[in-house]
């Protein structure tokens, strides 16, 4: 499979990139997406919420009234949920939510995802970027001479690179990670994915 190259000020270049068919070829398994983004988003929930229950809230200590001859219901404690300030039933409680994933799996979530975006002929090469200093507009044209969907635009660099990201964070619905550690629901949640050449080798010798 092919990809189109762009040179690092964004315009089309002669040659073309060969995607590996073990990364960007495969036939895509939905389930194991599907796990990778559920334990993704699962994974970024804090777990802190809390409630407290009738041994938390406070009062209680004094019967409120007398067992009998009020003519009211009995009640042995202000703490009672059915009160008004008394203690919550089978309220949330702080727990984990994360989910892992075996290893194999993680892969093969991602090499699923790329070969999507790869048959949907949204994966486009360019030459390393280099930015002395973080500049928005600088990005934005290169962008334009690609004449891409900038709707929503993923590049995947081989290191971090601050100035690229800087000059991007301004972009909306843009984002820039490294190849190593994007997750397969970023790649997935993307519509237009950019890979550095170098970031590009950097896939298909883990993924592949």
């Amino acid at each position: 499979m092919e990809a189109k190259v762009y040179q690092n000020d964004g315009t089309l270049s002669s040659e073309t990139a060969q995607l590996a068919d073990s990364v960007f070829g495969i036939e895509p398994n939905e389930h194991v997406v599907y796990l990778a983004v559920k334990a993704y988003l699962a994974n970024k929930r804090q777990g802190t919420h809390s409630t407290k229950e009738r041994a938390e809230v406070r009062g209680g200590g004094r019967k409120p009234w007398k067992q009998k001859g009020r003519g009211a219901a009995r009640a042995g404690t202000r703490r009672s949920p059915l009160w008004v300030g008394g203690g919550t039933v089978f309220g949330p409680r702080p727990h984990t939510y994360k989910i892992s994933l075996p290893k194999k799996v993680k892969k093969l979530a991602r090499r699923s995802v790329l070969s999507l975006k790869a048959k949907s002929q949204n994966v486009f090469v360019i030459d390393d970027l280099s930015f002395d200093t973080p500049k928005t507009s600088q990005l934005v044209n290169i962008l334009k001479k690609m004449e891409v969907d900038t709707s929503k635009v993923m590049i995947l660099t081989s290191e971090c690179k601050r100035a690229i990201y800087n000059s991007g964070r301004n972009i909306p619905y843009f984002s820039v990670e490294q190849a190593k550690v994007a997750s397969s629901y970023d790649i997935l949640n993307c519509r237009t994915l950019i890979i550095e050449k170098t970031a590009l080798k950097d896939l298909e010798e883990i993924l592949g």
